[in-house]
């Protein structure tokens, strides 16, 4: 049986974010899944069907149809998935491209769909798509240029279509009768340029415009294939033009690789209204006839912008690295905290909100935990320090400098907010005593060779399981610092848990089984297969230990009975591995988070 996936955060890839045409949604890619979101209602659907990343996704104007494109392994053919927006269902699989697709591109009456292939293809197809199927294609650039990149139809016209790339930009005529598409190069005198982004065109096509990586926009005759104008001649936008939207009123919406969003009217360009948002531009969108848009950026955030007051607004923000550690504070299921490379967050629950955020630059957190008071939320870094913020405001607390000489892997902390336990990458566990004022290094215990992946205290806070890559879990004293067992595996050990009444401990890792050991002898008692391709990263069990949910390197959240060892419910939805995976407290969700930076919070299937 499959879970419902409740909400997604994060989205990725260039010009991948969309106003659909009803004004009410966009839409945009997460890996393997496209994502229609509502604008006002933060309702979320999802199309299921590529087999591996989208690479690039079109809206039909009419609203009708959409179109995604994948990414494959080099030799093998790229789909097209043509859906059905309304029904929110898939039309038909398009095959012809090798690799990537590249581009995808309605025409103006939904007659056609242009696909571009990727670098390893190079060609470019016409679709029917009354008759879903290939009309015709060609070589997508002239031998002696560069790669194509981008495509953009006619306004008006259902033959024409313009592609652009390094060094080249060509005017497309379809010849339906003969099945044939003529491609015409356009002249741009003495200027070379790596065209990128090719977006404008004039309502009754008569020229059209293109974006330069070198910063500059290009006006272009559609009829002589000429160039008329470029600009602007001075200053030029910075990391260059990443996407153009062409307005009702002539005036050319600009965005770069800086982060820049200029508003240009008149033929210099020159910028008369811009601002800045974080992180280079991917997307810049239409809602409606232009009084609104919507930007999308490569740190993962979507802003909208009013035409009138030219003011940004963020609306949505994300990861835009791997995310490595998931956790519930004690207690209640509206906020979560999660941590990746730079950054904690903490996001509300029912909302999908970031309500903060906590930003060292450069340094990579491997994990975190809140204090069971709620004082505090520490932290596990990749410079060795162990790190404590406020949940509320995200003021640093204290910093244990030099807490393990090759980073911090795993943290958590005692129930009676005393002492937090850290492990290290160089495999040694320090337990530390946690005063008013004071952090104080109690005992360092060294029995593992690697380094430490998953700390779990017991109830009492007299005993701790460590689990290390170096194939051994360690249950330990931590009143007399001493060893009590060590179970032995052929494996990385990724990740561990106490069954809630504490007498069973189950492990997973590398070798994808999940191990029940016991806690007193650590006797191995059972061994279940977890999963069928790649290691089991995260593992979480519920609080009366009936069931328990694991994630990993095969995509797939799956939900297991702890008695019976079956699995009652498998999740489909992420498009990278799983690293971490929590069941929140009253067991109303799961939350996962992956190595491409998505969040998916799930319906828990088995709730009263």
């Amino acid at each position: 049986q499959t879970q419902v996936v409740l909400r997604v955060i994060g989205w990725h890839i260039p010009s991948g974010l969309i106003c659909h045409p009803d004004r009410e949604h966009f839409i945009y890619p997460l890996g393997c899944t496209i994502i229609i979101q509502g604008l006002n209602n933060n309702t979320q659907a999802f199309l299921h069907g590529h087999t591996n990343n989208v690479s690039c996704v079109a809206v039909s104007r009419s609203g009708c149809y959409v179109a995604s494109g994948q990414v494959t392994f080099m030799g093998f053919k790229a789909d097209i998935i043509l859906w059905d927006y309304k029904k929110r269902e898939l039309l038909a699989r398009l095959s012809l491209h090798k690799g990537k697709i590249e581009k995808l591109v309605f025409s103006p009456n939904d007659l056609y769909l242009v696909s571009l292939g990727g670098q390893d293809d190079g060609s470019v197809v016409v679709w029917s798509i009354a008759k879903r199927d290939a009309i015709c294609g060609s070589p997508a650039s002239a031998r002696s240029a560069g790669n194509a990149t981008v495509l953009a139809f006619s306004s008006c016209r259902d033959e024409a279509f313009v592609s652009a790339g390094n060094g080249t930009i060509r005017v497309w005529e379809l010849d339906l009768p003969n099945r044939k598409i003529r491609a015409t190069e356009c002249q741009t005198g003495p200027l070379k340029r790596h065209h990128r982004r090719s977006s404008g065109r004039a309502e009754d096509d008569s020229y059209f415009y293109v974006g330069t990586s070198s910063g500059d926009i290009l006006k272009l005759n559609m009829k002589s294939k000429l160039m008329s104008d470029y600009g602007p001649v001075k200053e030029k936008f910075s990391l260059g033009v990443t996407a153009l939207l062409l307005l009702k009123t002539g005036d050319l919406v600009v965005s770069t690789g800086g982060g820049i969003v200029a508003l240009c009217k008149g033929s210099n360009y020159k910028p008369i209204k811009k601002i800045k948002v974080q992180g280079g531009i991917t997307s810049l969108t239409l809602r409606g006839q232009g009084h609104q848009f919507f930007v999308g950026t490569e740190e993962s955030q979507i802003y909208r912008l009013n035409y009138n007051e030219f003011k940004e607004e963020l609306i949505a923000t994300c990861h835009n690295e791997a995310i490595h550690d998931i956790i519930f504070p004690s207690g209640t299921s509206d906020l979560f905290a999660t941590c990746s490379k730079n950054d904690i967050r903490v996001w509300h629950t029912p909302e999908n909100k970031e309500l903060l955020r906590i930003t060292i630059p450069n340094m990579t957190c491997h994990a975190i935990d809140f204090m069971r008071d709620g004082k505090s939320i520490i932290s596990a870094w990749n410079d060795g320090k162990i790190r404590a913020f406020t949940p509320e405001t995200g003021r640093l607390m204290y910093v244990i400098d030099h807490a393990h000489s090759m980073g911090v892997t795993a943290i958590a902390a005692t129930s009676d907010c005393k002492r937090i336990i850290s492990g290290g990458g160089e495999g040694q566990v320090r337990v530390w005593e946690i005063g008013q004022n004071t952090r104080k290094l109690e005992e360092v215990l060294k029995e593992h060779i690697s380094a430490v992946s998953c700390i779990k205290i017991k109830k009492n806070n007299r005993e701790c399981v460590t689990a290390s890559i170096d194939g051994t879990c360690i249950v330990w004293d931590i009143v007399r610092f001493m060893r009590n067992q060590m179970i032995l595996a052929n494996t990385l050990f990724q990740c561990v848990c106490y069954h809630p009444e504490e007498y069973q401990i189950i492990t997973s890792g590398t070798d994808r089984k999940i191990g029940y050991w016991e806690v007193f002898d650590g006797s191995a008692i059972r061994n279940l297969e977890g999963s069928l391709t790649g290691s089991i990263n995260g593992m979480d069990i519920t609080s009366d230990g009936s069931y328990f949910v694991t994630g990993g390197d095969d995509h797939l959240v799956k939900v297991w009975d702890y008695n019976a060892g079956e699995v009652t419910h498998v999740g489909l939805g992420h498009s990278g591995s799983i690293t971490r995976l929590r069941i929140s407290p009253g067991n109303k969700y799961i939350v996962s988070v992956s190595a491409d930076g998505a969040i998916l919070r799930w319906k828990y299937p088995h709730s009263s």
